[in-house]
Order: structure tokens, then C-alpha cells, then sequence
């Protein structure tokens, strides 16, 4: 039989861990927030007009972009070692999505860099809401590793788990 014929294991153990707990679901909350606050942001600028709200665009999109580059790096890592999860469809879609939301938010960042108000109409304002989608699709397809094919998930019986 064929190699990509052979049934998918029921779970995958994560390999990039820190005391059993895997990295990558650990950090993908920072950009996660970041990228979603830009779009808010740059609502607040124009509604008010405020400098305030520009500046702190540039800010959380420099965060949500380099706290991104991070959460990839761990996750391409975890694709990468993982055979396992190298065959699943829905990690390869994940992964497609996730770097295009990191090539969206390093381009709404990298023009914001030199002048942050003149840049949020229009462009600024429609990369945050392109961001703010693709987060939601990557987190989308993300969850479905976890909760569909038990991606990272910990394979220990209950009755070897200490009581809570």
C-alpha cells in the first residue's frame, strides 16, 4: 500500500514543547490580539481623527507581525519534524493562510512605518480588515487541527492524569 494511502493516526503529540505543553498554541494569542486590535485601532482614528490611534496602529501591527513571525516559526517547525501532521490537508491549509496573513500584516506594518495617519485611508484600513479575516480563517483551520485531528493534543489516559 501506498504511503499517503495509510490511515492518519486518531492523534498527533506535539514535538516542539515546553514541559509537555506545546509552543505554538501558547504564542499564537499574542498576534492573534494584536492583528484584530490594529483593525479596532484604526476605527478609533477615524472616528476621532486622533493621532493617539494611528501610533498605537503601528505599534500592535509591529507586535502582531513580529509575535507572528514566532507563533510561524514554531508551528512551520512543529509541520516540518511531525509527519503526522505533515499529511494532514488541514495543516498544510492552516499553514497556506497563516503566511498570508504574515505577508498582510508586515506590509500594513511596513507602510504605516513612515507616516501612520496618511496611510489608515485606505489602505491601512482595508489590510487591518484583510488581517482581521485571515485570522479568523487561520485560527479556523487551526482549531480544526486541535479539536477535528487531535493535533497536539496529549494521547494520556485520563486515569493517568493527577486529580485537579
Amino acid at each position: 500500500m501506498r504511503e499517503f494511502a495509510q490511515p492518519l493516526p486518531h492523534g498527533t503529540a506535539s514535538c516542539v514543547a515546553f514541559m509537555g505543553h506545546p509552543l505554538h498554541p501558547i504564542v499564537v494569542p499574542f498576534p492573534i490580539a494584536f492583528l484584530i486590535a490594529v483593525l479596532a485601532t484604526d476605527l478609533g482614528w477615524w472616528y476621532t481623527q486622533d493621532p493617539f490611534w494611528a501610533r498605537l496602529s503601528v505599534w500592535l501591527a509591529g507586535a502582531g507581525t513580529v509575535s507572528g513571525i514566532v507563533a510561524g516559526l514554531l508551528g512551520t517547525a512543529e509541520v516540518l519534524i511531525q509527519r503526522e501532521i505533515r499529511m494532514r490537508v488541514a495543516a498544510w491549509s492552516h499553514f497556506v493562510v497563516a503566511v498570508m496573513l504574515l505577508a498582510v500584516a508586515g506590509v500594513n506594518w511596513g507602510l504605516r512605518l513612515e507616516d501612520a495617519e496618511a496611510v489608515i485611508l485606505p489602505w491601512g484600513l482595508y489590510l487591518s480588515a484583510l488581517g482581521a479575516v485571515l485570522v479568523g480563517a487561520a485560527g479556523w483551520l487551526g482549531g480544526s487541527l486541535v479539536f477535528d485531528h487531535l493535533v497536539g493534543v496529549s494521547d494520556r489516559d485520563e486515569e493517568d492524569t493527577p486529580p485537579a
